[in-house]
């Protein structure tokens, strides 16, 4: 990945490498309890619902309101605070994110866990917009890249151990006992981030003005947004409601469901790992094969029924796929816009979060009215459209 010669140029040259990789570390850290918070309600729909008193659909607001706000804020909030040194402002993130893990474990009401988990959309949205450049540049230039794919590599933790272990902490205690753990762990990585991570003085965030007028100059950066709206529509509208639908077409327990999510997650590292390879070499096709593994994926789980290594299969392509996939946009958007990485960044934050958002809404609204099988095929037609539409774009060199 390119990027701007001043996203490394700072005084990494002045920081031990020692210091710099357990920075890179904090900061991976710090990627997985904000997804994994963020994300967490997927594996406790059941239990959420049942215990607030509302529908599954209801209960995957929970998603909804923590990524419209990580996907409406970021632009602007990147912008008023880039004079902030991006170390004050990780710590100050996960502070947000541990006190309302905090608040979520002892909400006594549905509405206040809810606009608790708006305010924890900010910081994630943030985050998500300076965290891959800030572990870029506390460590040599010619090792920028390889920070980066570690930072990313937080999303397969997350997958493959944060959410399986949220539900089987669910399981064995309660709900808001793995939020308050949660809240805990947030905790114990804030001052890791302070202890490790080297002072780091904002380098290239621009104006709200000038992050939104990006994609209307850079024709690249703007297909691969519209791509990024489709696939993660397609993907989140389905993933949110993998429990409900196993435990109602499969007849899943809490055990096979804890699998099927740790399986995906495995999935998912090896999809991270075989796209470190392939987007070197294709971005297009990296992204059109990965888009037709994922959709083959959810038409054999759908096949799949009740038959229990059918669907272990279909959801361990389905983790490989989105592995791929989830690497290849993130790598076409800093292709697309070397020169502005956070303004990039946050568009692709804006329009990733409030996806994931608008999918656990529009899956809700299926589920609750025709049948969480529904879902499914939302996410096959979604994810289908995305794949169109990279394979019939131009090739631009940025983007390809």
């Amino acid at each position: 990945m390119t990027t701007r010669e001043d996203t490394t140029a700072t005084s990494s040259q002045q920081v031990s490498p020692v210091r710099g990789w357990l920075g890179v570390a904090a900061i991976t850290a710090s990627l997985f309890v904000f997804l994994t918070t963020e994300l967490m309600p997927i594996g406790l729909l059941t239990p959420l619902s049942e215990s607030l008193d509302v529908s599954v659909g209801a209960a995957g607001l929970m998603v909804t309101a923590q990524g419209v706000a990580a996907g409406l804020g970021v632009p602007f909030i990147v912008a008023w605070s880039r004079r902030v040194n991006r170390r004050k402002l990780l710590a100050t993130l996960l502070a947000v994110l541990a006190a309302g893990n905090l608040i979520t474990s002892i909400a006594p009401s549905y509405p206040l866990i809810l606009g608790t988990r708006m305010l924890m959309g900010f910081a994630s949205g943030v985050f998500w917009a300076i965290g891959v450049s800030m572990a870029m540049r506390i460590v040599a230039p010619k090792h920028a890249g390889r920070a980066a794919a570690v930072v990313m590599s937080g999303i397969s933790i997350a997958t493959v151990v944060g959410i399986p272990l949220g539900t089987l902490l669910e399981s064995a205690t309660s709900w808001r006992t793995t939020f308050a753990i949660w809240a805990a762990l947030s905790a114990v990585i804030m001052l890791a981030v302070a202890v490790t991570v080297p002072s780091l003085p904002s380098a290239n965030a621009v104006s709200v003005r000038e992050v939104f007028s990006l994609p209307v100059k850079n024709v690249p950066l703007r297909v691969v947004l519209i791509m990024v709206v489709l696939f993660v529509l397609g993907h989140f509208g389905a993933y949110t409601f993998v429990r409900p639908y196993l435990e109602q077409d499969a007849s899943a327990g809490v055990g096979f469901v804890t699998v099927v999510l740790i399986v995906f997650g495995i999935g998912g590292a090896i999809g991270n790992f075989v796209g470190g390879h392939t987007v070197t070499r294709s971005l297009r096709g990296s992204f059109v094969v990965g888009g037709l593994a994922m959709v083959t994926a959810l038409v054999l789980l759908l096949v799949a029924g009740k038959n229990d290594a059918g669907v272990i299969v279909a959801m361990t392509l389905w983790g490989l796929a989105f592995g791929v996939v989830q690497l290849s946009q993130i790598t076409m958007t800093l292709s697309a816009a070397p020169q502005e990485f956070e303004a990039a960044m946050s568009l692709n934050t804006m329009a990733y979060n409030t996806c994931i958002a608008l999918g656990a809404l529009i899956g809700g609204l299926f589920a609750d009215h025709a049948g969480v099988t529904s879902v499914v095929w939302f996410g096959i037609a979604l994810v289908t459209l995305a794949v169109l539409l990279r394979g019939l774009t131009g090739s631009p060199r940025s983007v390809s």
